[in-house]
């Protein structure tokens, strides 16, 4: 399949289905939580996608690209650190943290690989053409 969106990327849509199920969790947490704890995950975890999104529009840049996958990145390992807290605060039930955990590691693994070679996605320059 070739990729035309960044949405066409599997971490993109694991990134995103992430996102929404936090979303759908955090919904029964504490309201005393809502501009802490729920604010803060909702926001990485969305932050993830948006810098993917953001990294997609920067690929003719290798350097460029890959310090928003960098971003991207950061905001899921956040991401993880928010659901560890959620669990211990005990308003997400270790079942449902056992459940998303290796979803964010397993979006880390997938931006650690496309960090590590950004090649593929790279926008390739044209070669000039003459006008003779």
């Amino acid at each position: 399949m070739q990729i035309k969106t960044p949405k066409d990327l599997v971490v993109y849509q694991k990134a995103y289905s992430l996102a929404m199920e936090i979303f759908a969790l955090s919904k029964a947490w504490p309201s005393d939580e809502k501009y802490s704890l729920t604010d803060q995950i909702r926001r990485s975890s969305r932050s993830a996608c948006t810098n993917l999104r953001e990294a997609w529009s920067k690929r003719r840049y290798e350097a460029h690209f890959v310090s928003k996958l960098t971003d991207s990145d950061g905001e899921n390992g956040e991401t993880d650190t928010w659901l560890d807290f959620a669990r211990d605060c005990g308003y997400l039930p270790t079942s449902n943290h056992a459940q998303l955990a290796p979803k964010c590691k397993e979006v880390g693994a997938m931006l650690g690989a496309m960090i590590n070679n950004p090649g593929p996605f790279l926008i390739k320059p044209r070669p000039p053409t003459s006008d003779r």
